[in-house]
């Protein structure tokens, strides 16, 4: 076969995981992957269609594609994910330069659909009925560095959020099984991971859905007991479900990263309320309390949402005085948008764009001196290192990242002095501070 296929694919590590495995699927059927989409006979977007921002996103990269098929029209567009799932017929009328449209519950079909799209049917929108749920027998071809990888344990979420069109695209949660888990955990072993990054919408939902007695922290004691991979990092824990037997298994093993990405979202408990988060500004600080007392050192990070319906400025200010008492080591800030769908787009007293760029800024503005503040202290520290390899930023710098940075969404570590290879977990002593960024030099 001759097919080679690019695909780009945009949002978050969920969508990734999906990605790797039509990669998977491709190269198992025959089809070969392509370095550059001009090479390529087939162009594929794996999209996020999450928030407008990411639709505006998906939007353009699939119009830049549109651009090279008219130039090439023999070549075979493909659209994925979330967006085709939200949108389904209006994109479809909409995008007319598009070959084939694929929901989030069929691209594990991709091969089939390909095939039957080449094959001279046009214009294809394949959305499923029934929920799909990815499990360990699918090939998956790794788009990270080998040294590292994404595990989903779960598809989809229950929670209702009210700004959220999470469980509506990707339906309810939908847990797997632990057995099915280790064993790709052990596969990603075998092939050289040294760090393994467990996502989901809401890892500690895991379970809820099977029998008692599996939860989080049963399937990280068994991948601890049965999977020899060094570097165990947990992404996207629900403050609400982020109870003290979770906190205390990490600090029991340096194996699990003392790294907790705990979405607040808000801390004004009206605000909370009204956002439908489970929880209250009293809740989130004593949340903050335990971390710190459990996992003393450990690195936090959180996101903030501003410019919700009904938010007053004294609820901007109640986020600004949290930040700064806590100090958390890595918070992003996002302004609200409303998506067709939510609960939130009907609420009263909606906030301007200004006000809402105006609050995220200056939100921002004083996490930078507070990360500034925080990385200071790391200088004359020695911290164990993972070498991603040759920085992005010049050749004459290795990059890696600390236990307390995660791919991707962190800052990372400048290498500038020392030898070793990608993948290597090195000592290194950190010699300056920037307010995203440490340098430091290989013992």
């Amino acid at each position: 076969m001759n097919k080679k296929i690019f695909i780009q694919s945009l949002g978050c590590p969920k969508n990734l995981v999906d990605s790797e495995v039509m990669l998977g699927l491709l190269k198992q059927a025959g089809y070969r992957v392509s370095d550059t989409p001009e090479e390529a006979n087939i162009l594929l977007v794996n999209t996020c269609g999450f928030i407008q921002p990411a639709v505006e996103e998906s939007i353009d990269e699939i119009l830049e594609f549109a651009r090279l098929k008219r130039k090439e029209p023999d070549k075979k567009l493909v659209v994925t994910g979330c967006l085709v799932q939200r949108y389904r017929e209006g994109l479809k009328e909409q995008l007319p330069e598009v070959n084939l449209f694929v929901g989030t519950d069929e691209f594990h079909n991709i091969v089939a659909h390909l095939k039957q799209c080449e094959s001279g049917e046009s214009r294809m929108l394949k959305i499923s009925g029934q929920r799909f749920l990815l499990n360990s027998s699918f090939p998956r071809l790794l788009s990270t560095p080998s040294h590292r990888a994404y595990m989903k344990i779960t598809e989809g979420c229950s929670n209702r959020c009210a700004y959220c069109l999470i469980p509506a695209i990707r339906g309810p949660m939908r847990s797997r099984r632990p057995s099915d888990l280790i064993l790709e955990a052990k596969r990603l072993a075998d092939n050289g991971v040294k760090e393994l990054t467990l996502i989901a919408q809401d890892l500690t939902a895991y379970g809820r859905d099977m029998n008692v007695g599996v939860n989080l922290e049963s399937l990280l004691g068994e991948l601890l007991s049965n999977c020899a991979i060094p570097w165990i990092r947990l992404l996207y824990l629900h403050p609400a479900r982020l109870d003290v037997s979770l906190l205390e298994l990490m600090a029991s093993s340096d194996r699990l990263m003392p790294y907790l990405d705990v979405p607040l979202q808000h801390v004004s408990s009206r605000i909370l309320k009204t956002m439908n988060r489970g929880y209250d500004r009293g809740y989130a600080e004593m949340l903050i309390r335990n971390i710190r007392k459990i996992l003393p050192g450990a690195a936090i990070r959180t996101t903030f949402l501003v410019g919700f319906p009904g938010e007053t400025k004294d609820d901007a200010a109640q986020i600004e005085e949290f930040i700064r008492t806590y100090k958390l080591e890595h918070v992003g800030i996002f302004t609200y948008s409303n998506e067709e769908g939510c609960p939130a787009v009907n609420f009263s007293d909606q906030c301007t764009e200004d006000e809402k760029n105006e609050r995220r800024n200056r939100l921002m503005e004083i996490q930078a001196e507070i990360s500034l503040e925080n990385n200071r202290r790391m200088v004359g520290k020695v911290e164990q290192v993972l070498v991603e390899g040759v920085s992005r930023e010049t050749d004459l710098l290795l990059e890696g990242r600390t236990r307390y940075q995660a791919p991707d969404i962190d800052g990372c570590v400048y290498i500038s002095a020392g030898h070793c290879n990608a993948g290597d977990i090195v000592e290194v002593c950190i010699t300056e501070a920037h307010p995203y960024d440490l340098v430091g030099e290989i013992l």
